[in-house]
């Protein structure tokens, strides 16, 4: 699907959705997370913030970074090589002073995502099964990656097709208009491939 042979490696596809809606009504700050059937080509560096037996739960479970106070140390001090950030809902309180840090790099643990949770284990199995989320930005766009220029075109199509319906179905009852008014692919040394928005089923 998309092929940038001067690449010396696997790049990465993503893709920009731009919608029709106003984020500055909070029902229409769209947010959620979707499985995508062959992932993104990139097992996720998880951060969890638990204690005692969540914890353990948590590293058995694979996590990459497990912690409280001592985690949240390690971040302030410039630790962030970790793609998701899971917490246990008692752990929050230490989490939330890190918002300046982690809420511009889109890795605040929120609920609605399911990474403030107690089932610390399933939201580590989901995530590094291919489990991601997305959300707009202060502009409307929606912006994730697809998989990798590896992928078969088969496989990215499965992907796009999986997320689509996800923000499709994500769609606020107060939008009006055209919803999903632009739509750019791209790899990351590639050029942009726009998809023509009217080709899409709402």
């Amino acid at each position: 699907m998309i092929k940038n042979n001067k690449a010396k490696f696997d790049e990465s596809v993503d893709i920009s959705i731009n919608l029709g809606i106003d984020p500055k009504h909070a029902d229409q700050n769209i947010r959620g997370s979707v499985f995508l059937p062959y992932g993104t080509g990139k097992v996720a560096k998880i951060a969890v913030f638990a204690k005692g037996l969540k914890a353990k739960e948590a590293e058995e479970a694979g996590a990459d970074f497990i912690g409280a106070e001592d985690l949240a140390s390690k971040i302030e001090d410039g630790l962030l090589s970790f793609d998701k950030v899971i917490a246990s809902p008692d752990m929050m309180v230490i989490v939330g002073k890190l918002g300046k840090i982690l809420g511009p790099r889109g890795l605040m643990p929120n609920p609605k995502s399911g990474t403030v949770t107690s089932e610390i284990a399933k939201a580590i199995k989901e995530i590094k099964n291919g489990k991601i989320e997305f959300k707009i930005d202060k502009t409307g766009n929606l912006h994730t990656k697809l998989g990798r220029v590896s992928f078969l075109s088969e496989e990215l199509q499965s992907n796009f097709k999986t997320l689509l319906l996800a923000v499709l179905k994500a769609r606020p009852i107060s939008a009006k208009g055209q919803y999903i008014k632009k739509i750019v692919m791209s790899s990351t040394m590639g050029p942009a491939i726009k998809i023509d928005p009217i080709c899409v089923s709402e």
